[in-house]
């Protein structure tokens, strides 16, 4: 497996020669900033990124994510225009040697918690998701929010979007999702990328909003309507993970050999619907990370893998869920268990 890192660009406080100092580290999972959603990312602008990174003696080896413009989700009659630049980005990805691509199909809002410096028993901080605290969160009063939002929506314009979800059902989404698989897919095997669908974060609906990658039937439903190996899955544990109903050594059977990145981070169940991220550690967390691991190794899954949210720990502030040393640390938990299931492989 490739141990990866998200790298926010320029303006993340994590710098690459950081990055670099964690022990088995090779990946970076980046992305071109500051580009509107459904616009071409430029050629010149993907290959700058990638010199950057490669300056730094690693590789960018997933971008994460190039997002789908909303009128696609939602079935617009103008929807094959951005798919079009969806293609045409896809395009400069491969011109500059990029092969694996992740993206989501949440509506409007993608990932979301209610807290954001939770504080945990050892002490240090996490983000955390309250089902209750959640039921009284009004998104369009404008006077909070929250890591993982669109925050470029004007608030008459999200209430605009979020009205027309109101007509919007789970299976003409996942009937958006398939077109929209259906357009790109072709384009994406012809330049050999592979498409790795986020799971929803959290894995049901929020805000009225319908989701549909939250479990195993959702994605053998995915996999086999638009059934190419360029058509596959980013494994995020912790989204999966959140409900306790999803089987995460099932999910990764039911889409063996389609698996293009892991997201592993652990979280613990806190009550119906809730959750707070944790260490990576088996004991902290309700997943059993070494389990999910095996499986993954067990079904030949060598690609990109990153350590996922982290808990902001030693006095370190900054992007809630991403400061350096939890997720060094997770890194260095991940490569312990990926050593050792190679090792006892013979690999």
């Amino acid at each position: 497996m490739e141990m990866s890192f998200r790298w926010y660009g320029e303006y993340d406080p994590v710098t690459l020669e950081q990055i670099q100092q964690i022990p088995g580290m090779t990946g970076i999972v980046s992305v071109v900033y500051d580009i509107p959603a459904g616009e071409v990312w430029p050629l010149e602008r993907i290959e700058r990124l990638k010199q950057t990174i490669e300056n730094q003696g690693l590789k960018l080896n997933v971008i994460e994510s190039v997002p789908v413009h909303e009128e696609i989700k939602m079935g617009a009659a103008s929807q094959d225009k951005w798919i079009e630049n969806y293609k045409e980005t896809l395009r400069n990805l491969s011109r500059a040697g990029i092969r694996t691509v992740c993206y989501n199909f949440m509506p409007v809002f993608d990932w979301t918690r209610s807290e954001l410096d939770a504080v945990l028993p050892d002490g240090s901080n996490s983000l955390k998701y309250d089902e209750e605290t959640v039921q009284y969160i009004d998104p369009l009063s404008g006077e909070l929010m929250l890591p993982g939002w669109d925050l470029s929506y004007q608030i008459e314009d999200l209430r605009k979007i979020m009205d027309t979800y109101q007509f919007i059902s789970e299976q003409q989404l996942m009937d958006n999702l398939i077109y929209f698989l259906e357009q790109v897919v072709p384009v994406a095997e012809e330049e050999d990328v592979l498409l790795a669908i986020h799971p929803d974060d959290p894995p049901w609906p929020i805000f009225g909003l319908p989701r549909v990658v939250t479990n195993k039937e959702n994605v053998e439903y995915m996999l086999h309507r638009v059934d190419s190996p360029n058509n596959g899955i980013t494994f995020c544990t912790g989204s999966y993970g959140a409900d306790p109903e999803n089987d995460l050594p099932g999910i990764i059977e039911s889409a063996k050999g389609r698996i293009y990145f892991v997201h592993a981070r652990n979280v613990k169940w806190t009550g119906p619907r809730s959750f707070q991220e944790t260490s990576h550690s088996i004991k902290d967390g309700s997943l059993d990370l070494t389990a999910v691991l095996q499986k993954l190794h067990d079904v030949g899954f060598s690609g990109p893998i990153r350590p996922d949210h982290g808990r902001m720990i030693w006095g370190e502030t900054g992007r809630p869920g991403y400061g350096l040393y939890d997720r060094a640390l997770g890194a260095a938990y991940l490569n312990g268990i990926i050593d050792t299931l190679e090792e006892k492989s013979g690999e």
